[in-house]
């Protein structure tokens, strides 16, 4: 499949993703607006993050979090900053919806491993740094098998996986099966925590 790999896949992102802004702006308008209203500004949170040949490009989200700090002035623990209304966006995904701005500017694509911290790039065994071989996804094999409920090296060989399989109908079957699990809001969080583990390396007793 190296037509797919090589330009079919990014003109179906293009396509899709402009679309997608123009039919789902009214949408993006309106949880703008919430995001505003519930948490003030700024209305996007953005992160820089390592893409395809670790590239770096800055992420997209709409924000989830508000603003707390403890009496040192140290924001505190993500679990205490994330509102009812942030969890609702994480676990239908609405917070990901600037991402098609990404997938659009070729930041990103529909399907591919998740972009992960800068701060992970000098932690990646050889092989794990494979999944910077591909521009990053809004979803990817590690998203439907697992979500943010499972360990980074399981993450890791389903996005090492996916980089030796692209094909359309896996990329489909990929975008299906995330439908689904965003309807049943399955594995949104990680055991215990509102967000996973940070990954410092498998030789420091990292999952």
């Amino acid at each position: 499949m190296n037509w797919y790999r090589n330009w079919g896949k990014r003109c179906a992102d293009v396509v899709t993703a402009a679309i997608g802004l123009i039919v789902l702006s009214p949408l993006l308008g309106v949880v703008a607006l919430l995001v505003l209203i519930k948490l003030g500004r700024p209305i996007l949170f953005e992160q820089e993050r390592p893409g395809k040949d670790e590239a770096i490009f800055t992420l997209y989200k709409f924000r989830t979090m508000r603003d707390a700090y403890d009496k040192n002035g140290e924001p505190l623990a993500d679990a205490e900053r994330l509102t009812r209304f942030g969890t609702f966006l994480r676990s239908t995904s609405l917070d990901e919806l600037p991402e098609l701005w990404n997938i659009l500017r070729g930041d990103m694509s529909f399907v591919g491993p998740r972009p992960l911290l800068i701060e992970y790039l000098k932690h990646y065994s050889k092989t794990e740094n494979q999944r910077h071989t591909v521009r990053p996804g809004l979803t990817g094999l590690a998203q439907i098998n697992g979500r943010n409920a499972t360990t980074w090296k399981e993450k890791f060989a389903h996005d090492v996986a996916y980089t030796k399989a692209i094909s359309p109908s896996n990329d489909l079957r990929i975008l299906l099966r995330t439908i689904d699990i965003v309807l049943k809001r399955d594995g949104i969080n990680a055991e215990g925590s509102v967000t996973i583990e940070k990954f410092t390396g498998h030789t420091h007793g990292s999952h």
